[in-house]
């Protein structure tokens, strides 16, 4: 054998992520809207893809009637895992189809509504007066002024209490406030940085106290709740020491309380009923942090059959090939970088509009089978959820446990119970008295919370109750993992409970 560099040709086989496969896997994690942004970005990319808003009565761009039957996803054709094994496939049928028509009977109570009183041809129709032609419904939200933030709000009041230098240090105690009203600076710190007296800061400050929300500038809470008092004239000396010793009264010390202030039983429970209608964080009333709604991606509803599984179509875009594009585009006189660039512009529309399908037929087979295994869930509630892992699904439609995780992954179920996150659906087990780990950590949850909403003031559930009470509904779990699902929903201590319906009683 020779020793010495030389040349060899060898040959082996790999797993190679193409691009389109990596694609496909990154279409497989996104939600229906974030999809449509997706869609919307390749749409400005390729020539050759159409968002298929055409005309009803024109053809469409690919020459395909808009009446054609369309095949109707199903849990048992094809699944993202099937990509794997296939290649470009530019020779193969494109699946480039119409899907302006309904791919389901409806996406929901607004579809219901559209085939009940008809949809109408005409341009006067109901459902076209609401859509503006377009057959999309208005976005109302998008017609709604604004609201003004609480920096705003204050520094308008600012503008018309104050002027000159007191506006000035009244803009600089203003940015300062926090989104519940509080005030975060240091007084001091402010005049030096403004070079001025710290009387006059605590002047413009009194001010400030003096605007809307009642509270606002304070910088504790006993502060926010005197404001609020004085500007409802309650604030006596009686409920200036009640404010001077919250912490007594959130321990629930009632007794040493009354001594304090000087007033009967009577007298006190009416301060507290006082205090429980005050705002604790008068600013949080100006926030513009609006909860998103959730659109879902998945809807189930139950059937003679069993469930019916749809796809929110109306939240998917539409992407047709414009096929009569590319072929005035490919009779033209081309350069070879110039037909390679046509080519490879097919091609990634063929397979985008192959991924889409896919990734349809796929959630629609997780989801089918998530349904089928938590149905007790969906007929009779939440105390009926039962353990189910990714590995479990993904072993019973024959996919890999990442695909699973992917579908199961920003995506949304609506049902008759409510909108539920797919995820929600998959839950560890929990031992019941027999030892086979049915019950899952959501169900348990469930029953904690029933029984402690169903308890009495006199006769407050400990953990230790707990823990009996749910063994003799078959879970056998221990008093720690009572604690930790309990402080998981928010649910206070026996011994917070007590004190707080204790206080609610007085203040009844």
């Amino acid at each position: 054998m020779a020793l010495g560099p030389r040349l060899d040709i060898r040959q082996s086989q790999s797993l190679v992520m193409t691009p389109q496969l990596q694609q496909a896997i990154k279409l497989l994690a996104l939600s229906n809207l974030e999809i449509e942004a997706f869609v919307a970005g390749e749409l400005e990319k390729n020539p050759l893809l159409d968002s298929g808003s055409a005309p009803d009565d024109l053809p469409m761009a690919d020459g395909i009637d808009r009446d054609v039957d369309r095949p109707t996803l199903s849990a048992e054709t094809g699944s993202s895992d099937d990509l794997i094994g296939q290649g470009l496939g530019v020779g193969d049928s494109p699946l480039d189809v119409d899907y302006g028509a309904e791919t389901f009977i409806d996406d929901g109570p607004g579809d219901r509504m559209a085939s009940a009183h008809g949809t109408g041809s005409g341009s006067g129709s109901g459902m076209d007066a609401l859509t503006g032609g377009s057959g999309e419904a208005l976005d109302f939200d998008s017609f709604a002024n604004p609201e003004p933030s609480l920096q705003e709000h204050l520094m308008d009041q600012a503008r018309a209490a104050l002027s000159g230098m007191d506006l000035i240090v009244a803009g600089q105690l203003i940015g300062q406030i926090d989104p519940a009203g509080y005030l975060e600076a240091n007084l001091l710190e402010t005049a030096h940085a403004l070079g001025l007296p710290l009387c006059d800061v605590e002047r413009v400050l009194g001010v400030i106290h003096t605007f809307d929300p009642t509270g606002v500038g304070a910088r504790s809470l006993s502060e926010c709740l005197a404001l609020q008092a004085k500007e409802a004239d309650r604030h006596d000396p009686c409920m200036a020491r009640l404010l001077a010793n919250l912490d007594l009264l959130a321990r629930g010390a009632l007794p040493q309380l009354r001594r304090i202030c000087g007033v009967d039983e009577e007298d006190m429970a009416d301060m507290i009923r006082e205090l429980r209608g005050y705002d604790p964080k008068p600013g949080l009333r100006f926030s513009s942090d609006r909860a998103a709604p959730v659109t879902p991606d998945l809807f189930v509803r139950p059937t003679a059959d069993g469930w019916a599984i749809e796809i929110n179509s109306a939240t998917l875009p539409r992407v047709l090939i414009n096929r009569s594009y590319y072929v005035e585009l490919a009779s033209g006189k081309q350069d070879k970088s110039a037909k390679a660039w046509l080519a490879d512009c097919l091609a990634s529309a063929n397979w985008l509009v192959k991924a889409l399908d896919q990734r349809q037929k796929t959630i629609i087979k997780v989801a089918s089978e998530v349904v089928r295994q938590q149905e007790d869930f969906f007929r009779k509630g939440v105390a009926h959820l039962k353990p189910l892992t990714l590995r479990t699904v993904a072993d019973a439609i024959a996919m890999h446990e990442s695909t699973v995780s992917r579908v199961t992954s920003n995506k949304y179920l609506s049902c008759p119970r409510g909108q539920f996150e797919l995820k929600y659906f998959f839950t560890s087990g929990v031992s019941n008295a027999e030892g086979d780990g049915a019950v899952s950590a959501e169900a348990v949850k469930s029953h904690i919370k029933t029984l402690i909403m169903a308890e009495e003031p006199h006769a407050i559930l400990s953990d230790d109750t707990l823990v009996d009470l749910l063994r003799a509904k078959g879970m056998d779990i221990a008093r720690r993992t009572v604690a930790k699902y309990r402080e998981a929903m928010g649910i206070g201590s026996s011994v917070q409970r007590r004190r707080q319906k204790a206080l609610q009683g007085k203040a009844a």
